[in-house]
């Protein structure tokens, strides 16, 4: 047997990597399988990106090596989308990187941080990856609970001192993924002041920062005060413009974290293609009408899925962003044993809650990254499973 390193050999595998492997497996027995697990865009990447795309590649001095921060034409679109957006200044050199999709920026700035034996605040629930970038960095996950009566806000008052001396790093999310929460401004005001008085850095993962419905403008953790003395923001562009696959990320904020960051980047990776930067870069510079039309898409798919879960006893509050539904399953069922019925049953892939933390029981995350006749049939098919038919 090969022998992996012990980090290696005790991570548990990827939780959607997974999902992907069952759905194969039920696709190659003929069956129809309606993937509602991952959040993965089924909305085109707009035309105007593509032909940025289209018109970088054909020029030479864009397949050279990248430099190690990031193309200055994405860098400084990052920087104008800040100012624009949230009114916050940032400096192009020293507070912007570019990343390879914020995945990645966000398990190597957990490496750069942690000496073996940190903790990390993560929210529970909470992304998956978080703990195992924790883990993976020798570090140690501390779970902390989010209020469900407060848009799934942190729940400040249950972290308890001993937690926070453990730690040297808390993860923020919003909005949230999985539960849909979202905060204000004042939120992260109040995550400053926290960090400060317990001496932690703050990492905001804002992936889902665009995709927001109503009069509801997702904040950024830099426009509270202080917030770049203690914070970093990761960005990302798969979710508000449907590039996914082209994996382009940025972060922003305090420099040393920027700093260390790419210190850790330049010895691990060697940047995104400069043509997907530029085409990037014209996202970012756009008016966002493509960004706007999604989310129009996306609040319609609750409109209408919200009221048919209802009626199988599947309730959900509308959320005010992403496009993730966080419900809960109907009683006499558990996150597993509800999502393994829809599974087998009706061959609907849900995400069981206790797959982001022991909090997460009682929950399912439904994607809707499907058309409405899509949707509409798996929730038929759910009906169907629950009268046993």
């Amino acid at each position: 047997m090969i022998p992996l390193s012990k980090q290696v050999q005790s991570l548990p595998a990827y939780l959607f990597s997974l999902f992907h492997k069952k759905k194969m497996a039920l696709t190659a027995q003929g069956i129809d399988v309606i993937d509602l697990g991952i959040g993965a865009p089924d909305l085109s990447t707009p035309p105007f990106i593509i032909d940025k795309l289209i018109q970088e590649v054909r020029k030479p001095e864009n397949h050279k090596y990248p430099p190690y921060h990031g193309c200055m034409e994405f860098k400084q679109a990052v920087t104008d989308f800040y100012q624009r957006r949230f009114h916050v200044s940032l400096d192009v050199d020293r507070e912007v990187l570019a990343l390879i999709g914020s995945k990645e920026g966000i398990a190597h700035l957990i490496q750069s941080m942690l000496n073996p034996g940190d903790g990390v605040l993560a929210p529970d629930p909470g992304y998956p990856v978080y703990q195992s970038a924790v883990h993976l960095a020798y570090g140690v996950t501390i779970p902390y609970p989010l209020n469900p009566e407060e848009n799934f806000a942190p729940a400040f008052d249950q972290i308890s001192e001993r937690d926070c001396t453990r730690a040297k790093l808390m993860i923020l999310n919003y909005p949230n993924n999985p539960t849909g929460g979202t905060v204000g401004l004042e939120t992260y005001e109040q995550a400053v002041r926290f960090a400060k008085k317990n001496q932690l850095i703050l990492l905001q993962d804002a992936a889902y920062d665009l995709v927001t419905f109503g009069d509801y403008q997702s904040p950024s953790l830099l426009q509270a005060e202080g917030g770049k003395d203690v914070g970093i923001e990761f960005g990302s562009l798969s979710k508000s413009f449907n590039m996914a696959g082209w994996r382009m990320g940025y972060a922003a904020g305090n420099e040393e974290l920027i700093q260390g960051l790419g210190l850790v980047k330049s010895n691990r990776d060697t940047g995104q293609f400069p043509a997907i930067q530029k085409a990037g870069a014209a996202a970012l510079n756009s008016s966002f009408d493509s960004v706007v039309a999604n989310n129009r898409t996306y609040e319609m798919r609750f409109n209408i899925i919200l009221p048919e879960l209802e009626e199988m006893n599947v309730r959900a509050v509308k959320p005010r962003g992403t496009f993730f539904v966080w419900a809960q399953v109907p009683e006499g069922f558990t996150s597993q044993s509800f999502a393994e019925k829809m599974l087998d049953e009706a061959g609907i892939i849900l995400t069981p809650g206790t797959a982001f933390g022991q909090q997460g029981e009682g929950y399912i995350r439904i994607s809707l990254t499907h058309p409405v006749e899509r949707l509409h049939e798996a929730v038929l098919r759910m009906k169907k499973a629950m009268k046993g038919g």
